[in-house]
């Protein structure tokens, strides 16, 4: 509108301007065809490939070539059930620690380390286990960094301000697989949380679930330096899973892992809609007899906090 305006003025006060004003015209259109003719559209392969293998086919291949891709690397780092629903995998070790001196793997404080990770949440419970029952003097704790491109296998690897303390390891899969001997070779993935027994230089367990119960439960029987003996629960710490209320505290972590803790994974993971679709579910119903739940009460089971809470924060707040 307002060129055409211009154009009028400029014919009734001088046809030379109205004639500069059209050559500026086509020379910016022209200019602009040069630069669209000059910009990149990434390697052509449709150009190329036209003549020879239509596009419907060319397009077609690639998708299907991405899709398996993105199949494979699912399937290998979250298995899937037949019908496209996260199934996860067992642990491998399952080691306890034990108020036996004599025990495989004795409760001595300053015997064994925790390699923990800030991005996952399985690690956030265990790292809330030793602050809330005050254990920082009795298991050491290395914090390594989730960093798929620097890890050979998974994505943790260790800092140089960081350092693995037991392997000496670059990443967790160098801890992984210096548990492999001549009757035994380590296979599956990497994962964090780790309990490593740093006197024996083995694994005592991988399962989050376990290592929190064992943080709770266990009296440490003294140091590997000399007598450390410590109540089972010392003062000012908390008891995450008191007696008179096991059993609720048992059934509530099992529903809470099934639809939440594990049910952002099944959403995450899952490999078509309708898997999606049934986590998805899972987890809003658990959302919402959450929020009735903590509206009622402070803490999962009343006025105290327990391993529940320690088990749906993390999931919850992330």
């Amino acid at each position: 509108m307002m060129t055409s305006i211009s154009a009028r003025v400029s014919l009734v006060k001088s046809g030379g301007i109205v004639l500069r004003a059209r050559r500026t015209r086509c020379a910016r259109r022209r200019a602009m065809v040069t630069h669209a003719a000059s910009d990149t559209s990434g390697l052509g392969l449709l150009n190329w490939l036209g003549p020879v293998i239509p596009q419907g086919v060319l397009v077609t291949g690639v998708k299907a070539g991405w899709r398996t891709a993105w199949q494979t690397m699912m399937t290998e780092l979250a298995p899937q059930s037949r019908y496209g629903e996260y199934q996860r995998p067992k642990y491998a070790f399952d080691g306890a620690i034990a108020e036996d001196p004599k025990a495989r793997f004795p409760s001595v404080s300053e015997r064994y380390v925790l390699y923990l990770g800030n991005a996952c949440p399985w690690c956030h419970r265990v790292s809330l286990t030793v602050a809330l029952r005050g254990l920082e003097d009795r298991v050491r704790i290395v914090k390594m960094t989730d960093d798929a491109e620097r890890a050979t296998r998974g994505g943790w690897v260790f800092e140089s301000d960081r350092p693995d303390p037991v392997f000496r390891a670059r990443d967790l899969r160098e801890v992984y697989d210096l548990q492999s001997g001549k009757s035994y070779t380590y296979e599956g993935r990497c994962t964090a949380p780790l309990m490593v027994d740093a006197e024996r230089k083995v694994v005592v367990n991988n399962e989050s679930a376990d290592i929190a119960r064992m943080l709770n439960d266990v009296e440490w029987l003294g140091s590997v330096d000399g007598p450390k003996k410590s109540s089972r629960y010392d003062e000012g710490s908390v008891q995450l899973r008191p007696p008179e209320l096991a059993n609720d505290i048992d059934s509530l972590n099992d529903w809470l892992y099934t639809k939440l803790n594990n049910g952002v994974y099944r959403c995450g993971f899952s490999t078509n809609q309708a898997a999606h679709n049934r986590a998805a579910i899972d987890v809003v119903e658990a959302l919402e007899a959450l929020e009735k739940r903590l509206g009622e009460s402070r803490f999962m089971h009343g006025d105290k906090v327990t391993e529940s809470d320690v088990r749906a924060f993390p999931t919850i707040v992330r």
